[in-house]
């Protein structure tokens, strides 16, 4: 009871003291409190004895209970003081450093990194504690040790020999379906089926190996120790075999998926196995025992001769084989397809200093590191396989679709004339794409197995993330404007051609407007596409909008002949002035219509000769297709001859002409006969005019030529003679000129010529 009534005084006395002590005070309390954050002692006894009496005398009298009441209402009513704002000075801002600067930062962590290395070895050779060696205890370690790993190696060897008639037969029989061409897939699955028995004979080698192990070692913990190094060990370095027995399989050449000859299979498989089992028994089994057995300085020094050994061999080998390696990727290059034979082609020229990294860099991490560098090296070395070969697949797969053609049926290739290359063109583009993100995400997912790039952390973090999903919207963009394309397009192309059901093909001024429509629409779809993707990467597009629409503005201002061109062949082409393979007169030159723009029109003559003509630049042309041709036929007959009987001849020729069943169809009506329509003082002329179809007036015309020839020879008709008078100088010429002009008002019945 006591506690709660000094938690009730301490209460109304706090805000009390608050109120009646001075400003300056409080504020001098109130800082010393936040200095120094310290709870007020406890009060004695005899302070809550004299508490207890001042707080009853003040509620005892009327007036200072009073006072107190309005005292704490104040209080209560009182807002709290603002804070007093604190000053921040402005961070510093680094200096931004210059390449070169952060070029010497990595250098000098990395060689100060490199430089620690080699101290700790230095240390571990020459200042660790020397350790006392028990030869009893070595030699009953090493004994048990060694007869587990006979027994071990021995009972692989025994399984592995069996399962040899089972590999052969596998072989074998692979390559009899694969030669029959009944199916590509069977000799695959062979030689995967091959690795697959491969590694349970391993898988059951081991679990025989722990079951000896608990049997041979003793009871020892350092023993058991020892034999448990050496089995993970055995797994790891015959896991790497496997893979090699895979890749070269010199016992089985049947189940060799490369084209490899035995003696280099055997030659690699012989030293790569000879290699690994040095790095993996030194590193993993040899060292760690010394090291405990004997001193950690046997074990460092033991580590450095193993690894500088496994170095100086490895280099030797890459470097006596490289010339032989490198041109057998060179005709590995020439038989594989393009796509991949550049990649060969660069690898054969870098192979050796690839391997030669490789080693010296494992070189490196053993002497630094020699527990976990081998096992680090040997799990980056089966991934990068793992991704390349997974790759090579993906990507050659690819190249096989990509030279695949999708056919469609004949109805539809009729309807759609190139619908079908069309969309032949863009899976192959999309496929070439895919094979592209393909390859670049290969070498990421390379580079993540090497520890050189946190490939997931990238994807999970804003950068990745934010790529990829920039990534995805372009793929669909690029989507969704080829698949609209290839609609629209073919489209246009269903009428610009006829179809199945005797639709007739369309008029040649419906063709040249729907190509004018299509590859306008393929400009604007494109400059679509364009801005969209570029917005999406995030190129702000306003400022090249903005800069779009002044250079028009100005182009439009400083090529107003450009204009023009624009405009008037808009007008010609819905006025329907001319089409393709119309024959057409234009200023001096008369042609064929080849090519219509927007700008300009292209026109052949007979000649050969091709024009392009702005349509500003024409005024006035002559189409010679619209609706019918005509021609008007003149024959000059000598004035000496029957009129009747000229136009007889001609009225038989025009009949024999149209009796042609060749040229009767192009003649449209029956010719007119105007009879005579000129006259001179030699002859007569004569007139037929006929209309026929467009731009065949000149057939009807030579055939009408050549058979008026015919009639009017077998009627014995002659065209007019022309008349020379020669005169012949001297000086009797003005008299026999003069007797001529006299005598002479008609000219002679049998004149010279």
């Amino acid at each position: 009871m006591s506690r709660i009534l000094l938690l009730m005084l301490m209460l109304v006395c706090a805000p009390l003291q608050a109120v009646s002590l001075p400003a300056d005070a409080v504020g001098a309390a109130a800082t010393t409190e936040n200095k120094t954050d310290a709870p007020p002692p406890e009060p004695d006894l005899a302070e809550k004895k004299a508490a207890y009496g001042a707080l009853a005398d003040v509620l005892d009298n009327e007036q200072s209970r009073a006072e107190l009441i309005d005292q704490l209402r104040q209080v209560a009513a009182t807002p709290p003081p603002e804070p007093v704002p604190t000053l921040t000075p402005p961070p510093i801002e680094e200096e931004e450093k210059t390449v070169l600067e952060n070029v010497t930062d990595i250098t000098r962590h990395y060689g100060g990194e490199l430089v620690s290395r080699f101290a700790q070895l230095h240390r571990n050779i020459t200042g660790a504690p020397h350790k006392a060696f028990n030869q009893q205890t070595f030699i009953n370690a090493f004994t048990h040790f060694i007869g587990l790993a006979m027994a071990v190696f021995a009972f692989y060897w025994l399984v592995r020999m069996a399962a040899s008639p089972l590999y052969r037969k596998m072989g074998e029989w692979g390559r009899r379906r694969n030669r029959d061409r009944s199916s590509w897939f069977h000799l695959p699955l062979m030689i995967i089926g091959a690795f697959i028995i491969d590694l349970a004979l391993l898988s059951l080698t081991l679990f025989v190996g722990q079951i000896l192990s608990d049997m041979m070692n003793a009871g020892n913990r350092t023993i058991a120790r020892q034999q448990g190094l050496f089995l993970n060990a055995f797994a790891l370095i015959e896991f790497f075999k496997a893979i090699l027995r895979l890749i070269f399989c010199p016992r089985f050449p049947q189940l060799r998926p490369f084209n490899i000859s035995d003696e280099s299979a055997r030659y690699w498989n012989l030293r790569l196995s000879a290699l690994s089992s040095l790095i993996g028994y030194g590193l993993l089994v040899a060292v760690p025992i010394i090291s405990n057995q004997i001193n950690v300085q046997a074990g460092a020094l033991a580590n450095v001769a193993i690894m500088l050994t496994i170095t100086v061999w490895a280099l030797a080998l890459i470097f006596k084989n490289k010339r032989r390696i490198q041109e057998d990727l060179i005709h590995l290059a020439d038989r594989s397809l393009a796509f991949f034979s550049l990649f060969i082609r660069a690898f054969a020229l870098v192979w050796h200093w690839i391997a030669s990294a490789y080693f010296i860099v494992l070189m490196f991490f053993s002497l630094f590191d020699p527990g976990n560098s081998l096992k680090f090296m040997m799990g980056a070395t089966l991934k990068s396989l793992a991704i390349i070969s997974v790759a090579a697949f993906i990507s050659g797969m690819l190249s096989r679709w990509i030279a695949k053609r999708i056919t469609l049926s004949p109805e539809v290739q009729r309807n759609y004339p190139e619908l079908q290359k069309r969309i032949n063109g863009w899976l192959s583009a999309s496929l070439k794409l895919a094979r592209i993100l393909t390859v670049v995400v290969a070498m990421l997912l390379l580079l993540n197995a090497w520890g050189l790039f946190d490939m997931w952390q990238w994807l999970t973090q804003g950068a990745g993330e934010k790529t990829v999903d920039i990534l995805i919207r372009i793929l669909l963009i690029l989507f969704f404007s080829a698949v609209g394309w290839t609609i629209l397009a073919s489209l246009i192309e269903n009428r610009l051609s006829s179809d199945i059901h005797g639709r007739p093909m369309p008029s040649a001024r419906t063709r040249t407007l729907l190509t004018l429509f299509r590859n306008a629409l393929a400009v604007v779809i494109s400059t679509i596409t364009i801005m969209i993707v570029l917005s999406e990467i995030g190129v702000n597009i306003a400022p090249l909008l903005a800069g779009a629409g002044a250079l028009g503005l100005a182009v439009s201002f400083g090529s107003q002949t450009l204009v023009k061109d624009i405009i008037t062949g808009i007008f010609i082409q819905f006025e329907n002035g001319m089409n393709t393979g119309d024959l057409v007169t234009i200023g001096p030159i008369t042609g064929t219509v080849e090519r219509m723009s927007i700008r300009s029109v292209g026109v052949r003559q007979d000649t050969g000769a091709y024009h392009i003509i702005p349509w500003s630049s024409i005024t006035t042309f002559a189409n010679f297709v619209r609706g019918i041709g005509s021609f008007v036929a003149n024959y000059d007959v000598d004035r000496g001859e029957d009129a009747e009987k000229a136009n007889r001849a001609l009225r038989d020729a025009v009949d024999e002409v149209l009796q042609n069943d060749d040229i009767r169809p192009l003649v449209i009506g029956q010719p007119s006969f105007a009879g005579i329509v000129g006259l001179t003082n030699t002859a007569f002329t004569i007139r037929v005019t006929f209309t026929t179809q467009p731009l065949k007036q000149w057939t009807v015309r030579f055939a009408l030529d050549s058979m008026v020839k015919k009639h009017f020879d077998k009627a014995g008709i002659r065209p007019p003679v022309q008349t020379v008078q020669v005169m012949q100088p001297g000086p009797d010429a003005a008299a026999i000129n003069s007797e001529a002009a006299a005598g002479s008002a008609l000219p002679p019945a049998n004149p010279t010529v």
